[in-house]
């Protein structure tokens, strides 16, 4: 028979592993019919379906309507990740900004109704929403209409916890790929990398300092190039890092998402809004948490990109 402490052991080892650092990853804005130094919209696509599939990845793809699924080519985009597996969101036709004074709450829902018309029609399809440039409304108006909005529809709104800036990295990437198709790409790649494992590391620490444990992290990425060259990289680094990684719909099922916060950062982590909801004010680190990347770019400035 086993003693007392033994199995006291074992279920303090249990709930341990219950509430290990995981991860889910999503990415908005896809599929891009854009063209792009070195890959095609067809091979970008491709890239990123293929580094989840070889780390062995559930994703979720939040589908802006207007960058190509509103289209035959785009449209075959969108499905490649529904047959792969992954799940596939609305994330409205053509990425309005909410908190944008010109833009009404009725013309921001029928931007959602018109995008779910097609993501409907996706394999994978989920009742997700996830805001556009995360923000939520410059007014309390359009906040509680959302809000409103959204469970009227069966909606979950896709919260993100563990923002990134990896849009800035990619816009440099284009940017030099543009001026010089054989640059040296390594730098980026490493800035890509480390700003990844920055941004993990800081929400993970922000996440037990507000919740007391540590929550199943949503990470925001993007449907663009940088992922699709250095992907598999940063989920190995993840991996690397003693994260495991979970289907976004394991991390939705997290009580922390499921309880909108009262005050609202526009354009970051839920986390931050839940710091600010709990009165929590600039603490360490959090500027580099609201700095969109320019650390990194600063850096790869100072190597001559």
């Amino acid at each position: 028979m086993k003693s007392a402490a033994w199995i006291a052991g074992l279920l303090l080892a249990v709930a341990g592993a219950a509430q290990a650092q995981s991860v889910a990853f999503t990415f908005d804005d896809g599929p891009r019919l854009q063209e792009t130094p070195l890959l095609s919209p067809q091979q970008r696509n491709q890239a990123l379906l293929d580094a989840l599939s070889a780390q062995k990845v559930s994703a979720a793809l939040f589908v802006t309507c207007g960058n190509g699924a509103d289209r035959p080519a785009g449209y075959a985009l969108a499905q490649d990740w529904g047959k792969a597996g992954h799940a596939v969101g609305n994330h409205t036709m053509t990425h309005l900004d909410l908190n944008d004074a010109n833009v009404t709450l009725a013309q921001y829902q029928r931007e959602i109704t018109d995008c779910d018309r097609i993501t409907a029609t996706l394999p994978g399809y989920q009742k997700w929403f996830r805001f556009t440039f995360l923000r939520e409304g410059n007014t309390p108006e359009k906040r509680d209409g959302m809000r409103a909005f959204l469970k009227q529809a069966g909606y979950r709104n896709a919260y993100v916890s563990l923002d990134t800036s990896d849009w800035r990295l990619d816009e440099k990437l284009n940017d030099v790929l543009a001026k010089n198709p054989q640059a040296d790409l390594a730098p980026i790649r490493q800035a890509y990398l480390s700003h990844l494992r920055q941004r993990a590391t800081a929400y993970r620490d922000l996440s037990r300092q507000l919740e007391g444990r540590d929550i199943p992290q949503v990470i925001l990425m993007h449907h663009n190039l940088v992922n699709a060259l250095w992907l598999k990289d940063a989920i190995q680094q993840f991996r690397d890092m003693g994260w495991t990684i979970i289907t976004p719909a394991q991390a939705f099922a997290d009580k922390v998402y499921s309880q909108p916060p009262e005050k609202l950062v526009a354009g970051q982590s839920l986390l931050l809004s839940i710091a600010r909801s709990k009165g929590l004010g600039k603490f360490e680190g959090w500027e580099r948490l609201v700095d969109d990347g320019d650390a990194e770019i600063a850096a790869l400035r100072q190597q001559g990109l």
